[in-house]
């Protein structure tokens, strides 16, 4: 089974320790490394090949979703910025990286995209180093993710 679905198939029966919270186009999770503290994935559920897959309607609801987790890092970390990234090269399902961007970053990678940096020596994601980080995230989507609905008139995104 890809990457992709064995991380959706584990959020829905509670085995994967990454979830962050379920949103309406997927699931909301922290990244494995955290070279940039912060990082989150969009795991859509259910999974599809493409953003192109999706209705116009479910386009929206990952879109906004990938926008609220970006938000809610911001909230949490001192990023400058959100870079927002949907490849798919690799893993040949949709998903959405969300990487904070640090005004402190070394001169030669601030500027380049993320995968300049070296991910084999990046930090992994620990429970015990990144717990308040992860729940201060997770926190905070919920939040934001209440106040949109209730912007929407009580009507889900």
């Amino acid at each position: 089974m890809p990457l992709i679905q064995d991380r959706v198939t584990a959020a829905n029966q509670g085995t994967n320790d990454k979830v962050l919270c379920r949103l309406k186009s997927g699931w909301a999770v922290i990244g494995d490394v955290q070279f940039l503290e912060g990082y989150c994935l969009l795991l859509p559920d259910p999974v599809v090949t493409s953003l192109n897959d999706l209705s116009s309607s479910k386009r929206l609801d990952f879109l906004a979703d990938m926008a609220l987790i970006g938000d809610a890092i911001l909230e949490v970390t001192d990023a400058a910025r959100i870079n927002y990234e949907i490849l798919g090269n690799t893993e040949p399902e949709l998903h959405a990286h969300i990487f904070p961007r640090f005004a402190d970053e070394p001169e030669d990678k601030r500027r380049m995209p993320v995968w300049f940096y070296d991910w084999n020596s990046a930090p992994k994601f620990s429970h015990i180093e990144h717990s308040d980080l992860a729940k201060r995230l997770q926190t905070t989507i919920i939040k934001l993710g209440e106040q949109a609905s209730r912007d929407n008139g009580g009507q889900a995104r």
